[in-house]
This record gives structure tokens, C-alpha cells and sequence, in this order.
């Protein structure tokens, strides 16, 4: 049985018209939905008879399966998302970006950042940051397995993005909050909700906007979100922002039938989404064009004197990318990159102001002058078609998610692509007399069927 919702909470939700808490209190006892977020680029069969109306890839199932089990989970072929949050495609594509550089702030565990990447595709860069250490692995492992090569993961506070001055197009807070809209998937939310965390949340908020504010470029975007209903959390933080910088409340493009929330409050437009009236958690969205002018950091773009934090990569490439991505292959620390082309003197501007975790697709390890493909590599969906390849049926996929032994698969000496209804899991080492499992050991399956 569930927890009881805060007794405060839901006098604030009765003291709102807007909220219709006739629908809201009922709905956050009821079942959320499960949804999925099919990756456009990437081979699946899930059913698609229903659609998440506001986002091209999102579907609602039927049931919840066992996601770890299941190894189109692990290839990347689609993402576990709520449904409310994939209305970041309706906001991107009123923004209409050519070659954006974005900046996913709070970007863990990667739902967010998995969609804007798919969003940008490859003319654009996304910088994914985080700021909580431990939370960065998840992070890292996410966007590995979507594997669209077109980004930057950093581990930095906010705070610290204030050296690259002008420099994004969009920035994306996805803001820590008091979780209000997710009352019915996470019983802890209920247990740690109270009057005071919401106003502890809110002065983080306000840190974090003030922070980050000075980033976007003239003309550029702030998107703002949280997944919380009151409005301290949202428009009264992007109120206080307006008493010190200029912007303007953009609206977002609405059908009726999505029965999504338009408020208005002092001419800061946001979007919410309620449980009971939209089928998926609460969610609240905001998007505000800045207007006030930027002072822009200068990129010393070809320069022979700038500081190169990247190494030139002097051998033969590996016939392991298509011919239609443009990427240079640099080396950063013991590996070896495939940056997009457009975007290496932005990225080298990062990697030597910040703490850049890992930066496009990851093509292997340098060991004794040669090159061990690395697992991004295989999740990439530039990975050329010519790389040698071997089908695992479901039991031998299970296996091998579990890095365990695969001993009767039949192969000569070398590397191999292994695939799961033609999709990429990882490698393997075929020595001859026995085969090294090279999927990652801290991603291995440890649930038993």
C-alpha cells in the first residue's frame, strides 16, 4: 500500500484551481503508465499502436517487462522514459536549431540527454553535465548505448560553465526539485516531501539559474523543468530571473487532445502536465529567449598557439566509421576519438576549462601502438556495416551481457561485432583456443531469468 499523500500537499492542491485536484489526488494512487522512447536510428520491434502524442518515438506499453532481460534494452534500441518529459521534441522543434550547441545541466541518469541528441542529430553538440560524481556512471553508460557520437559528458558544478561566456545556444535545466509529479512512482518523494524541502529546493533553483545565465548567447534559450506542480519551484523561480536579466516567455506550439496545461502567470508561460489529465507524471516546462546582450568567448579556431588538449591520430584509420560522418580521429589520454568535425575547437575550449569525462565516440584504447575497439564504438550508429559480425541467439545474448563464457561460438582469430536481431551488443576477441567476452564488466546483467 502506498504512503499517504502529505496531508500540506494536498492543501496546496485543493488552494489551486488550476491544478483540478478532483483528477490530480485520485490519479496519484492509480498505476502510472510505462512508456519507452524507441531509438529512431537504431533496429527494434516494439509495437507502435500507441503513440505518445507529442514526441515522433514514444509509445505506451501494455505491460512493464523485464527490461534487463530483454538485450534490444542493453543495444540502445530504446530508453525506459515517463511520457510527460518526451514533450522536449515539441520544444525543440519550435526553436527550429541548425547547428546548436546545447548544455544538459542536471543531465543525469540521461533520459533528457538521449532526446536532445536524437533531436540534434548529427549537425549539432550536446554537453551533458553533472554534477553529482556518483551519478555520472549511469550517465556515461546511457548515452554509450545511444551512441549518436555527437557529445560531451562533464562533471562539473554550474558554476564552473560561467568560463565559457556566451557560448550555448540552448541550456537545459532540468532542475532538482521536490519531485511533487512523480508521487506515484517514487513512495520516497511522498516521505521526503514537506514545506521546507520545497523551499530548500527552490534556492538551489535560483543558484543554478543565476549560475548558468550568463552561458546562453544573445538569442539564445533557457528551457527550464522540473517535475513539480507549485509554482515557488517554477514560475517564481523564473520570475526572480527576470528582476536582474531580460527575456522573453516563449509559448509553445498545443493541441487539445494532448490536454497538457497552459499557465500564465505575470507573462511567464509554462506547460504542465497532470496525472489524471495527460497520460503521464507531473511535469512542468518553461522556455524563455534571451534578449539581453552576451559578451561571447572567442574561439581561437586553427590557431598554432592555442593550448591542444588533444593529440593528432598519425595512424591508418580502421574501416570502422561510414564514410558520411565527419569526424576528426584525435587522442585524449590513452584513447582514441572520433570527434564531429564541426565542433573540435568547441570541444577543445571545454576539455581545457572543465572536467570533460568523455567527449564523441570513444574508437578504442591505444595498447602496444595498436588499437582494442572500444564499446562506445559498437553502440555507434556511424559504426560501419563492413566490421566483421556475429549473430547471438537470445540465450547466448543473455550470456554475454552477463560476460560470461561463449565458448561454442564458431569463428576465426580477431574481433567480432556481436549482434542480437541485427543489433550491435559489443565485442569479442576470438584467440583461437578461447574467446574474450570484451562487454563492459561494471554493465554486466546480474539478475538470472
Amino acid at each position: 500500500m502506498k504512503n499517504l499523500l502529505p496531508e500540506a500537499f494536498v492543501e496546496s492542491v485543493n488552494a489551486r484551481a488550476w491544478m483540478n485536484s478532483a483528477l490530480l489526488i485520485p490519479a496519484l494512487d492509480a498505476d502510472p503508465p510505462v512508456t519507452v522512447r524507441i531509438h529512431p536510428r537504431k533496429k527494434n520491434l516494439w509495437p507502435r499502436e500507441r503513440p505518445v502524442l507529442w514526441c515522433s518515438d514514444g509509445f505506451y506499453l501494455d505491460e512493464r517487462p523485464i527490461f534487463t532481460l530483454d538485450p534490444l534494452f542493453h543495444a540502445g534500441g530504446y530508453y525506459v522514459q515517463e511520457a510527460s518529459s518526451m514533450f522536449l521534441e515539441v520544444v525543440f522543434q519550435s526553436l527550429q536549431l541548425t547547428e546548436a550547441c546545447v548544455l544538459d545541466v542536471c543531465a543525469a541518469p540521461g533520459g533528457k540527454s538521449t532526446h536532445v541528441a536524437t533531436l540534434l542529430g548529427d549537425s549539432g553538440l550536446l554537453v551533458s553535465n553533472e554534477v553529482i560524481r556518483s551519478r555520472c556512471s549511469a550517465l556515461l553508460e546511457n548515452l554509450a548505448k545511444w551512441g549518436m557520437g555527437n557529445g560531451v559528458v562533464t562533471h562539473n558544478d554550474p558554476a564552473d560553465f560561467q568560463q565559457l561566456p556566451g557560448f550555448f545556444d540552448v541550456v537545459l535545466v532540468d532542475a532538482p526539485c521536490s519531485g511533487e509529479g512523480m508521487f506515484r512512482k517514487d513512495i520516497d518523494a511522498r516521505a521526503q516531501w514537506s514545506p521546507e524541502h520545497v523551499t530548500h529546493c527552490a534556492l538551489r533553483q535560483k543558484r543554478i539559474l543565476e549560475d548558468i545565465w550568463p552561458t546562453i548567447k544573445e538569442g539564445g534559450y533557457l528551457v527550464y523543468s522540473t517535475c513539480t506542480f507549485n509554482e515557488t519551484e517554477n514560475e517564481k523561480q523564473l520570475e526572480a530571473l527576470r528582476e536582474h536579466h531580460r527575456f522573453d516567455s516563449l509559448r509553445m506550439p498545443l493541441r487539445p487532445e494532448w490536454n497538457v496545461v497552459e499557465t500564465d502567470m505575470n507573462g511567464i508561460f509554462g506547460y504542465r502536465f497532470f496525472p489524471g489529465q495527460v497520460q503521464g507524471e507531473g511535469f512542468f516546462i518553461s522556455v524563455l529567449k534571451k534578449t539581453e546582450s552576451a559578451p561571447g568567448l572567442v574561439l581561437r579556431k586553427n590557431s598554432k598557439t592555442k593550448n591542444t588538449i588533444f593529440g593528432a591520430f598519425r595512424q591508418s584509420r580502421m574501416p570502422w566509421l561510414t564514410d558520411s560522418f565527419s569526424c576528426e580521429w584525435l587522442t585524449f589520454r590513452d584513447q582514441v576519438l572520433a570527434l564531429p568535425a564541426r565542433w573540435v575547437d568547441e570541444i577543445e575550449a571545454m576539455a581545457s576549462r572543465l572536467t570533460v569525462l568523455q567527449a564523441g565516440t570513444p574508437l578504442g584504447a591505444i595498447k602496444n601502438n595498436k588499437i582494442a575497439p572500444a564499446h562506445e564504438l559498437a553502440m555507434s550508429v556511424h559504426l560501419a556495416g563492413e566490421v566483421p559480425r556475429l549473430a547471438l541467439n537470445h540465450e547466448q545474448a543473455l550470456r554475454y551481457l552477463r560476460k560470461e563464457a561463449l565458448d561454442d561460438i564458431a569463428a576465426n582469430k580477431g574481433f567480432y561485432l556481436v549482434t542480437y536481431q541485427q543489433q550491435p551488443l559489443g565485442w569479442i576477441n576470438h584467440l583461437g583456443n578461447r574467446i574474450n567476452n570484451l562487454y563492459p564488466a561494471d554493465w554486466r546483467i546480474r539478475m538470472r531469468n
